[in-house]
C-alpha cells in the first residue's frame, strides 16, 4: 500500500497544499478571532529577516523610523473623501470603551495617511523641513471577508512609509526610488522573486493616490499576487490636512506626498512562488538556517564530527543549525528540514566518517552527493549562491511560459481563467474592457511599457496591460 504524501500535491489542490505547508512547516495558525493569525517562531523568523533587510534599505535612502497611534479619530478619515470611501468596508470601529460610549468613534488603524498628516501639518513649517521622510513598522486591521493565512488577514504586520516633499517632481522620484531600489531590488536579490514592476490603473489605484506603482508576482498556480506598492499621493492629503510650507519665495505652498508599504504577505508569497510538493524552498540569502548538519546515528565519533562541521561552516559565514537529536529517527528529521525549506543538508554517519566525506543534500535543485569534509567550507557557500540564482531563474521561466499575448478581452480572460497571465494592449482594452474582465474575477494587475519599463502615464502610447486572476 502506497504511503500517503506528507502534503497535498499542488496539482491536486493548490490552496490545500498551501495550508498544509503553513501548518506542517509551523509558520502560522489561525487566531481565535476570525481572520487573525498566530505567527509561529519559524514563520516569524522569516519575517524578521525580511524586516531587517528592508529596514536597512529604507534607512539607506534617508528615511527615519517613527511610530503613530493604533487608534485614529473617525473624523480624520472623513477629511479625504476618496480615501474613506475606499477603506469604509474594511474598517474596524471602536464605539465603546471604559464602560461607556465614546464621544467620537475611533478607527483601528487600516493605514496611517490621515494621522501622519495630522502631525506632518504641525512639523512642516518651511522648505528647510523638507523632504520629511518617515517610516513605521506596525500592525494594521482591515476586516477581511475571505481570510487566508499571510495573504489576507484581518490583522497583519507591515511597514508603511510616509513622506512630504517641496515639489511634485521630488515626490514622484522618491516614490519611484522606493519602488525600484528598495522593494524590487530586495524581492529579486534577497527573496529570489520574479517581479513585474508596473503602474496600477485608475480602477486598481490606492484610495486617495494619484498614481500607484506596484510589483506583481506569479504564484505556483498561475495567479498573481501584489507584493508591494508605492503611491504618489499628490496634494490630496496635504489639502485635506492643510499641510503647507513656506517656500523660498516666501509663499505658503502645499506639500507633495508619497506613501508605500510591504507586509507579512511576503511570507505567503515565498511559499507559493518557490514551494514544491515537499514543502518550502527558501532562498539562501533569506533563510534563517542556510545549512543543517545532521547526525545519522548517535555514536560519539559521529556527534563530534557533526559539531566540528557545524563550527567550520559557521566560520565560513554560513548560518548553521546542528541537529544531533538522535533520539528522533533520522528520516523524520530529514523530512522536517525539507518541509521547512532549509537550502542545504549535510548528513554525517558512520560510513561517511570511514570515507572522510559527508552527504551534501541540496533542497532547491534536489539531489545529493558525497563531499570531502575538508572541502565543505567551500562547497556549501558555492551551492547556496548557485541555488539562490536558480530559484529566481525558475520563477522567471514559469512566468514567461505561462504568459500569453492576447488581442481581445475574451482572449485575456480565457488565459487568466486557465491559470496564466495575459498581455494585451491597453489601447485595445481600456476601462470598459477592464470592467468586463472584473465580471469574470479577472483584473488588470498593472500597466507596463512595451519594453517592460514602468510607464509615465496611464495612457502612454504602447502601454500593455498585464491581466490575471489574483489573490
Amino acid at each position: 500500500m502506497a504511503k500517503a504524501p506528507v502534503l497535498t500535491p499542488r496539482a491536486v489542490d493548490f490552496p490545500r497544499w498551501y495550508q498544509d505547508v503553513i501548518n506542517k512547516a509551523e509558520l502560522a495558525e489561525n487566531g481565535p478571532v476570525r481572520g487573525t493569525m498566530v505567527i509561529r517562531p519559524y514563520g516569524y523568523g522569516l519575517w524578521e529577516r525580511m524586516q531587517g533587510d528592508l529596514d536597512a534599505r529604507i534607512k539607506a535612502v534617508g528615511v527615519q523610523n517613527a511610530y503613530f497611534p493604533l487608534f485614529i479619530p473617525q473624523s480624520y478619515l472623513t477629511r479625504e473623501a476618496e480615501h474613506v470611501e475606499g477603506f469604509a468596508p474594511e474598517l474596524a470601529v471602536v464605539t465603546h470603551a471604559g464602560g461607556k460610549e465614546l464621544e467620537e468613534p475611533v478607527v483601528v488603524r487600516p493605514t496611517s495617511e490621515t494621522i501622519v498628516n495630522e502631525y506632518f501639518s504641525k512639523w512642516v513649517r518651511s522648505y528647510r523641513d523638507l523632504p520629511l521622510l518617515i517610516n513605521q513598522w506596525a500592525n494594521v486591521v482591515r476586516w477581511e471577508l475571505r481570510p487566508r493565512l499571510f495573504l489576507r488577514t484581518t490583522e497583519f504586520l507591515w511597514q508603511e512609509g510616509h513622506t512630504a516633499h517641496a515639489t511634485y517632481e521630488d515626490a514622484r522620484e522618491f516614490a519611484a526610488r522606493i519602488h525600484r531600489d528598495v522593494y524590487a531590488d530586495f524581492m529579486e536579490n534577497v527573496l529570489a522573486m520574479d517581479v513585474v514592476p508596473g503602474r496600477k490603473t485608475a480602477r486598481e489605484r490606492f484610495a486617495g493616490a494619484v498614481n500607484t506603482l506596484t510589483l506583481e508576482g506569479m504564484m505556483g498556480d498561475g495567479k498573481a499576487l501584489q507584493l508591494g506598492t508605492s503611491h504618489e499621493l499628490g496634494q490630496n492629503f496635504a489639502r485635506a490636512f492643510n499641510t503647507r510650507y513656506l517656500s523660498r519665495d516666501g509663499e505658503q505652498e502645499l506639500v507633495w506626498q508619497t506613501s508605500w508599504g510591504s507586509t507579512t504577505r511576503l511570507v505567503g508569497a515565498l511559499v507559493m512562488m518557490h514551494g514544491d510538493d515537499d514543502g518550502l524552498r527558501l532562498p539562501p540569502r533569506l533563510a534563517p538556517v542556510q545549512a543543517v548538519v545532521l547526525a545519522v546515528k548517535g555514536d560519539d565519533a559521529v556527534l563530534a564530527a557533526v559539531r566540528e562541521t557545524g563550527d567550520r561552516l559557521t566560520a565560513a559565514g554560513v548560518r548553521v543549525r546542528v541537529d544531533d537529536r538522535t533520539d528522533i529517527p533520522f528520516g523524520r528529521r530529514a523530512v522536517d528540514w525539507e518541509l521547512r525549506g532549509v537550502p542545504v543538508r549535510v548528513e554525517i554517519g558512520p560510513r561517511d566518517l570511514e570515507s572522510g566525506t559527508a552527504t551534501l543534500v541540496r533542497r532547491i535543485p534536489g539531489g545529493k552527493e558525497p563531499v570531502r569534509t575538508d572541502l565543505l567550507a567551500e562547497a556549501v557557500p558555492k551551492a547556496l549562491e548557485e541555488d539562490q540564482a536558480l530559484l529566481l531563474r525558475q520563477a522567471r521561466e514559469r512566468r514567461k511560459a505561462r504568459t500569453v499575448e492576447a488581442r481581445t478581452v475574451e482572449e485575456a480572460a480565457e488565459a487568466a481563467v486557465a491559470g496564466g497571465w495575459a498581455r494585451v494592449r491597453w489601447a485595445d482594452l481600456g476601462p470598459e474592457g477592464e470592467a468586463a474582465l472584473a465580471e469574470r474575477a479577472v483584473s488588470v494587475r498593472c500597466l507596463v511599457a512595451e519594453d517592460g519599463a514602468v510607464p509615465d502615464a496611464d495612457d502612454a502610447p504602447g502601454n500593455v496591460a498585464l491581466v490575471a486572476r489574483a489573490y
